[in-house]
């Protein structure tokens, strides 16, 4: 007799020690972005093929995850990202953050602080729900300046983006009153920093966090696979407002953190999305962190 399939649901959050603190990393499911070489672009199709080949990845098919850290220092308790919310626009495996919330055993009123790294919908989607309302009731949101601006105004973006930023114009607006910006190097929240990265939004921002003796940098999209835009960080991304600029941050950015030797969290990287930079060649080398299951 065969044996059933094996479906066991499993929970998609991971929580680990920081500091003083906490980071909880909360799914909000895989994203399919679908052929590879239409979405990376610089090089020939072949090229990434072999790369993707070469690490075990599908060749077809780019997936990448959606890691938000649930963030709790210094007496706060910080969402980096929201997910996508209910829209399905990459795919039906998507808009699950408020279940990880649950899964983990965490109610969506703790969250004091939302920080968008920037205005995209799988970083914003999540603010609030179908019918408009606040899924992180309690929280205060910030953002740069610029992406606010060009995210829900639209008129200097191009063709094409006219979803995004109905999207931003939707889970934004409507709570201006609670929106703060922050300025490049501004610690606005104690013990997170603002570091400017543009190039996939001209707003675009990662962040120090930093704990005790403990630091984090959050990547938001400087890099979104942990293959491909590594060993060939100047290779172009086709959702880059502009990419040749992306490629600039990318390099500078994932420079300071292998020298500095500081521990990373991405948003798209494999799951759960934590670990170390190293540099090799012209490129980049992604170190998973070991998963601390005993904590």
């Amino acid at each position: 007799m065969d044996a059933a399939p094996f479906r066991a649901k499993l929970p998609y959050y991971y929580p680990f020690a920081f500091g003083d603190g906490q980071v909880t990393v909360l799914s909000d499911g895989p994203l399919e972005l679908g052929d590879p070489s239409t979405n990376f672009l610089g090089v020939s199709a072949e090229t990434v093929g072999d790369m993707l080949h070469q690490n075990f990845l599908p060749k077809d098919n780019v997936t990448l995850e959606q890691n938000v850290p649930l963030v709790e220092i210094n007496g706060r308790t910080i969402l980096f990202d929201t997910g996508m919310g209910t829209s399905k626009a990459f795919g039906p495996t998507t808009g699950r953050l408020l279940e990880s919330f649950r899964e983990a055993g965490r109610d969506p009123s703790e969250v004091d602080v939302i920080v968008l790294s920037h205005a995209h919908i799988d970083h914003t989607g999540g603010i609030c729900d179908e019918n408009g309302n606040l899924n992180f009731p309690n929280a205060l949101i910030f953002i740069s300046e610029s992406d606010f601006v060009d995210w829900t105004d639209g008129s200097k973006l191009g063709s094409g983006f006219e979803f995004q930023v109905a999207n931003a114009r939707r889970n934004l607006l409507p709570h201006k009153d609670r929106i703060f910006f922050f300025q490049n190097g501004q610690e606005f929240v104690p013990g997170v920093q603002a570091l400017h990265a543009p190039g996939h939004t001209l707003g675009h921002h990662c962040f120090l966090i930093q704990s005790g003796s403990d630091r984090l940098c959050f990547m938001g999209d400087l890099t979104h696979h942990h293959v491909l835009l590594m060993e060939r960080p100047w290779m172009e991304f086709k959702y880059d407002t502009d990419p040749k600029l992306s490629a600039k941050s990318r390099t500078r950015v994932l420079d300071m953190l292998a020298h500095d030797r500081i521990q990373v969290m991405s948003y798209h990287f494999a799951w759960p999305g934590a670990g170390h930079i190293a540099r090799v060649g012209d490129g980049f080398r992604y170190h998973p962190s070991a998963m601390q299951m005993l904590i």
